[in-house]
């Protein structure tokens, strides 16, 4: 589960955020009341998400969204009145009066896109897996006039249809041009 960290300008109000997560199974890590605090919070972790206000004590959500890294998500809460067409997009916007279903399904989304957004970080191929695809994605391309992207559209559907992932199709594709 991913952290979560609260801050609102009136503790009464994160305090309140904390009670209904921890109650719903997240993890608040925090209970902020100024921007300050955040980001020192922030910098313990390596990665969450942060639940906020347009207001803190010290600075607005734009000014912590930019310094917020880039491992941590931002929910904000407030009127729509304050949104703006300038709102950075990886800003996810929750309007006051706050619904509780929204609240703990927007959060769960949230969760579920920064696992997914992880697990592909993870899955970072190496160098000689990225050669192998080359290769093979070049054998095919010469002996049956693909473009490079068909190439690899061809071995995406392979993979998929065999059930084995996209370098284990490049081995065979390679395995198969030695014949």
């Amino acid at each position: 589960m991913a952290n979560v960290i609260v801050a609102f300008s009136k503790l009464e109000d994160a305090k309140n955020i904390k009670r209904i997560l921890v109650k719903n199974g997240f993890d608040v890590v925090a209970v902020c009341t100024s921007g300050a605090q955040t980001l020192a919070q922030t910098e313990e972790l390596n990665g969450g998400i942060l639940v906020c206000g347009y207001r803190l004590a010290d600075m607005i959500y734009s000014e912590l969204h930019d310094c917020l890294s880039s491992e941590f998500s931002m929910l904000m809460v407030s009127s729509p009145s304050k949104w703006t067409s300038q709102m950075p997009e990886d800003v996810v916007c929750l309007p006051m009066p706050l619904k509780v279903n929204d609240l703990l399904s927007t959060l769960e989304m949230m969760v579920q896109s920064q696992a997914r957004r992880k697990k592909r970080q993870l899955r970072q191929r190496s160098e000689e897996e990225q050669s192998l695809l080359m290769q093979a994605k070049s054998i095919l391309m010469e002996r049956n006039g693909m473009t490079e992207e068909e190439a690899h559209r061809y071995m995406q559907k392979c993979s998929m249809d065999s059930g084995t992932n996209i370098v284990e199709t490049a081995q065979m594709v390679l395995s198969l041009s030695n014949l």
